[in-house]
């Protein structure tokens, strides 16, 4: 079993006043310092998700086509 210490102790830390406070400065402010893009996001293509579309319906329709010939056959 080890003995190390499982982090640095608070007095340790760099930066740190007596009481446990911080110099202005020494912590990453709250939020990001940038706002919006740098430039104009492109529009995602059309053509992919309709030609997924149109294969999902062919694919269902013979899959129905063949299970309506099959059930034909069945009372021949």
């Amino acid at each position: 079993m080890s003995t190390q210490d499982p982090g640095p102790r608070p007095e340790d830390a760099p930066g740190l006043d007596t009481g446990g406070g911080v110099q202005p400065g020494d912590t990453p402010p709250d939020a990001g310092q940038t706002s919006g893009l740098s430039h104009p996001q492109p529009n995602p293509s059309r053509v992919m998700p309709v030609f997924a579309i149109v294969l999902i319906a062919l694919i269902v329709l013979g899959v129905a086509a063949f299970f309506v010939a099959r059930a034909f056959a069945l009372f021949d």
